[in-house]
This record gives structure tokens, sequence and C-alpha cells, in this order.
């Protein structure tokens, strides 16, 4: 998958016109698509084209449960959505080709309770596909009762479900971005793989492991969406995934903080200076690009693009200091 061009204008376009929507009419699925259903899927496959010679895949993996519903319309319905990443990415310069899977997650553990809690699109390049598969996502709003959701399955189908010619030719990983508010579960349940996915696993697999086997061939990021819920989850994910996890300070930068980490990660933002700079070329508000600086920091000092300039803000007390 992933032929075809993208237009970011019409996807704007179509943004707008889906803004002043009522979420039930633009996510109308009642229960899992059949096209999103896992079982039985081989691989997701992100390929090369004439039109896109080196591509990169990138998925995102959705929580599609009662505390996290909000996030699927966000994207699809707002202008710092999808639109707004694929803008970035693309006029940035940040890589030359992406492609982009959604999906979506809930809990396959109390699977007596959900109808849809791994649902798998497929990567696209062109804005009208990605729109598709996003607002296909069955918005069950369930989950709760066992203290974590299935983002394992996630890691899991990644890890095990995806072909990408960017890892296959070229030896360079893609990109794993997985939103969520709940702590990791302690492993993949091989029941729940046999069930949703039709893959004969005997043995549950330790969470540490799937995430191991996913970032072989993926970039991988836990994205928490405010400060609030990171209390409820935040060390629990550090524990496995270190300065890939990230907390934002409202879901709004979940797109400009997920195109400044490929930025960041693949190079062509040597460090956050040259990140703030770029973003505010791109035409993010002020307060806007100090959010998404100051969410990032942690992982790009990580990985040596800390940068030495750091942006002034204003504190409580109106006095300016860096950041």
């Amino acid at each position: 998958m992933g032929g075809g061009h993208y237009d970011n204008e019409a996807h704007k376009a179509a943004t707008t016109t889906r803004a002043a929507l009522p979420t039930q009419e633009v996510f109308r699925e009642t229960k899992l698509h059949p096209d999103m259903n896992p079982f039985g899927v081989d691989v997701r496959e992100s390929r090369d084209s004439p039109a896109h010679p080196d591509s990169i895949g990138i998925m995102f993996f959705m929580d599609e449960t009662a505390s996290m519903g909000d996030i699927p319309p966000y994207l699809a319905q707002n202008e710092k959505g999808l639109a707004s990443f694929m803008g970035m990415v693309v006029d940035g310069k940040f890589v030359n080709d992406p492609q982009v899977f959604f999906g979506a997650i809930g809990d396959a553990v109390q699977s007596h309770r959900e109808q849809s809690p791994l649902q798998v699109g497929q990567f696209e390049s062109e804005a009208h596909l990605m729109d598709k598969w996003l607002t296909h996502i069955h918005l069950e709003r369930m989950g709760g009762g066992n203290e974590g959701e299935s983002y394992d399955m996630a890691f899991y189908f990644a890890a095990r479900h995806t072909s990408m010619d960017c890892w296959e030719k070229r030896g360079r990983k893609g990109y794993l971005f997985i939103t969520g508010d709940e702590p990791p579960l302690k492993c993949v349940s091989a029941a729940a793989v046999r069930e949703r996915c039709g893959d004969d696993v005997r043995k549950d697999i330790p969470i540490a492991d799937i995430v191991e086997e996913a970032s072989k061939t993926f970039n991988a990021f836990f994205l928490i969406p405010d400060q609030h819920r990171a209390q409820n989850c935040e060390r629990q994910w550090r524990n496995v995934m270190g300065d890939h996890v990230i907390v934002m300070e409202t879901k709004e930068d979940t797109c400009a903080v997920s195109a400044t980490l490929i930025g960041l990660t693949e190079g062509t933002l040597a460090d956050l200076d040259a990140a703030g700079a770029k973003l505010k070329e791109l035409g993010l508000e002020s307060a806007q690009i100090h959010r998404v600086i100051r969410t990032v920091e942690p992982y790009a000092a990580s990985i040596g693009r800390g940068g030495s300039n750091r942006p002034t803000v204003e504190t409580a007390g109106g006095r300016r200091k860096r950041k």
C-alpha cells in the first residue's frame, strides 16, 4: 500500500468540512469494520513506488476506550490534527515519503466485553485514504476493569504483521506512536492473540520483550495526552520504554509532537533550537512551540539533540527564564 500523491490543501479543506459535524457523523462504525479486522491478516505493507521512492512507514495506534476516545475525532476534525501533522512532515521535509497507518486498541483481555479491541488499517500516502482508515475506527469507548489496556497488542501487530521497504531495503526504521493513559499489561496474552489475530501463539509474551521486538524495526513512542493522565501510568511505561515515553501538556500537541520527534530522530532537525525555528517557519503559534519543545526535550537530550539555547518563556511570576 502507499501509492498516490498527498495534497495538503485538499486535506485541510476536508478537515474544515468535518469540523462542524457531530462526531457520530464522522465516526459511523457501530462495530468492528471488516477491513480493520486483524484476524488472518498476514502483513500490512509500506512499499516504495515511482511516486514515493523513499517511503517510510508511520503507525498511529490510538486508545479508543472511554477516557481516550476523544483523540481520533481530534485528529480527524481539528485543524491541528492529521492534516497539520502531514503538513509539518511534508512541508518541513522531516521525511520524504511518509506512509501513514491508523489503528486502534481497547482491551483484548476483557474479550467478553469488547467487540473491537484491536483494529488495523493500511499504510497510505493519500489524504482521503488516511482519512478513510482513521474514520473507520470503531469508537467503542469501553475498557477498564483490569488496570490496563491492550497496548501490547499494538506492539505485537507492529512487530509481527508489518513489512516495510524502509527497513527491508534500507535498514531504516519506521515510526510507531501509541496514545494511551493506562499502565502496560504485564504481557501479550497468547489467548488474545489467537482469538484476535488467529496466530498460533502458545505462550504469553512479556511486555518488555514485545516492545524490544517492535523496536527492532520501529522508533516506538508512547504518547500520554497530558500531565494529569500521566500520574496513572508514566512511571510504569518509563520502566519499559525510558525516554521514549512522551508526556504532553495537552492532546492538541499530539501531531506537532509526533512530527517533531520524527524530525529529531531523522536528524532533519539538528536539535531543539532548529526544531523551534522550523515550527515557527511552519506557522505554529509561539505558545504551542514552547509546549512542544518542553515536551520533547528529555528525548532530544537522550539522543544528543538538546541544543544550547533554550527558548525563553514566561514563568508564573512573570519572570523570564530558559527552558
